[in-house]
């Protein structure tokens, strides 16, 4: 798990900065981390610190697409 700020949530990407200052989008989450956090509309977690697990998802296709899907949300 790292540490990274809730930044946005925009066209289906949650985006999240992390410690280290980089920045992630990630297309996915976890029903049950939604079902405790509503980013998709609760505005008062924008800017909120969490505990991220999280994991990357090869596509098997000619151009190896990669999608980031957040596991687990806690809050620090």
């Amino acid at each position: 798990m790292e540490e990274a700020v809730f930044m946005s949530y925009k066209d289906g990407y949650y985006k999240f900065l992390f410690d280290g200052g980089e920045e992630m989008v990630f297309e996915e989450v976890h029903p049950r981390a939604l079902k405790q956090f509503d980013l998709k509309n609760d505005k008062s977690l924008i800017g909120k610190s969490f505990r991220v697990s999280f994991v990357e998802i090869i596509e098997d296709s000619d151009d190896d697409f990669v999608i980031y899907r957040i596991e687990s949300l806690k809050p620090l």
